[in-house]
């Protein structure tokens, strides 16, 4: 009875018909719920979409279209000016290594340590505009300072490397830390470390310049980095090696020589005490010299220390030894006795102009000078009579005996040889 009321009322699962949601209402609900979102995201979206379509706009407008003169419009800051984007700074000069704490920041071969801004495009220097005139500040970098664009890497990776003092430490970089270009060119001043670079990871430093704070802002002009080098305790500069030596240098500045090691209290011992004297008995008495340095001294060892010895910058002294009471018949040597050539009847004669026999004459006369050296005569090579005007020249072929009387065929060693003291050996 009771489903049959329902049954008549309409309703199947006991609710009025008419109170049932209809599917066409159903559907107009969903579709004003999609519309009023779709009204909020088209108002949030509209502003930054009239702005980047502006943007694009007006920086067209600037490519085909000369800048109005006094007119209200103005371009924007980034694209004013000279390409900014390709600016960079660039170190000129490599730096004299090693670096100690304590020295003076120098250039290679002791020159000043310029720094340029250039037009990265063209690798011309700027000379004109504000950031030709710009002031930098001079920084220290981690080594292992590299980015991902080693063109062109952002500031933020560049300050990211910058490397301070270690607590309770001084100031790592003292001196001037900055410069002012001038015509886009800027010489740094007196640098000096005061820490060695031991403690950082990559165990060296780089120098890096940058703009400084409030220099031409808006613009982006690249920092300039130096290649990683170590900076040493100053108390290693006490053994450090010379490049080249000097004559009067002590001997272990020399390679593979140590500061009070075996080889160098072994030549101490021998009287061989600076760069001079090793090189003198070079040329006179190269196996003396060997042996005196013993075993320990490997072949490539000993021609490694010869070569650095023979960069040696030679002073103007000068000694001859006279055949003769008159001083008719001389031999010339520079100052570490290397014999240079011969002096007869007021004509100088290299070694290499002389003929063979005179050669034999003149190298046992070499011998006797070595035997008797306190009998050389030593000069100023300015102060020697004529030696710069002498004709080079050899002996008149028509004289059997130019020496007068002496024995051409006497026993001796021959310069041909390799007898350690020929200039020709020597070079």
């Amino acid at each position: 009875m009771s489903r049959e009321k329902r049954e008549r009322d309409g309703s199947k699962d006991g609710m009025p018909e008419e109170k049932r949601p209809r599917p066409q209402l159903a559907s107009v609900i969903v579709e004003a719920v999609k519309m009023d979102c779709m009204q909020k995201l088209c108002s949030t979206l509209e502003p930054l979409l009239r702005k980047m379509v502006g943007e694009e706009v007006e920086r067209a407008l600037t490519k085909f279209a000369p800048p109005k003169v006094g007119g209200i419009r103005s371009s924007p800051r980034k694209i004013q000016g000279p390409d900014q984007q390709n600016l960079r700074l660039q170190f000129r000069n490599k730096l004299a290594l090693p670096l100690f704490t304590g020295s003076k920041v120098e250039g290679e071969q002791g020159s000043a340590i310029h720094v340029v801004l250039q037009n990265t495009n063209t690798g011309h220097v700027v000379t004109s505009g504000p950031e030709a005139s710009a002031k930098l500040d001079i920084v220290v970098l981690e080594g292992d300072f590299t980015a991902d664009d080693e063109e062109n890497w952002t500031q933020e990776e560049f300050e990211n490397y910058m490397v301070r003092e270690r607590d309770g430490k001084r100031p790592l970089l003292t001196g001037e830390l900055s410069v002012t270009l001038k015509d886009g060119v800027g010489t740094l001043g007196e640098l000096t470390f005061t820490d060695n670079s031991s403690w950082i990871r990559s165990r060296k430093f780089r120098l890096g310049v940058r703009l400084a704070s409030g220099q031409c802002e808006g613009m982006r002009i690249r920092e300039a980095k130096t290649e990683a080098f170590t900076v040493k305790d100053h108390r290693g500069e006490l053994y450090k090696k010379h490049y080249p030596p000097a004559l009067n240098d002590e001997v272990w500045r020399l390679d593979k020589i140590g500061k009070d090691g075996a080889f160098h209290k072994r030549l101490n011992q021998a009287n061989v005490v600076t760069v001079e004297d090793f090189l003198r008995l070079v040329v006179m008495d190269p196996q003396r010299l060997r042996n005196i340095l013993g075993n320990g001294m490997s072949n490539k060892m000993w021609e490694g220390t010869v070569e650095h010895a023979k960069t040696c910058v030679l002073s103007g002294k000068l000694h001859v030894y006279y055949a003769d009471e008159k001083q008719n018949i001389g031999v010339i040597f520079n100052n570490i006795f290397q014999l240079m050539g011969l002096i007869a009847d007021g004509s100088y004669m290299s070694v290499d102009s002389l003929s063979d026999s005179e050669k034999v004459y003149v190298d046992k006369l070499v011998k006797v000078a070595y035997e008797n050296w306190e009998n050389v005569v030593e000069y100023d090579g300015e102060a020697l009579i004529g030696v710069k005007n002498y004709q080079a020249k050899g002996f008149d072929s028509h004289t059997s005996d130019p020496f007068g009387g002496r024995n051409f065929h006497s026993q001796g060693p021959s310069l041909n040889h390799q007898n350690g003291y020929t200039h020709t050996n020597y070079l």
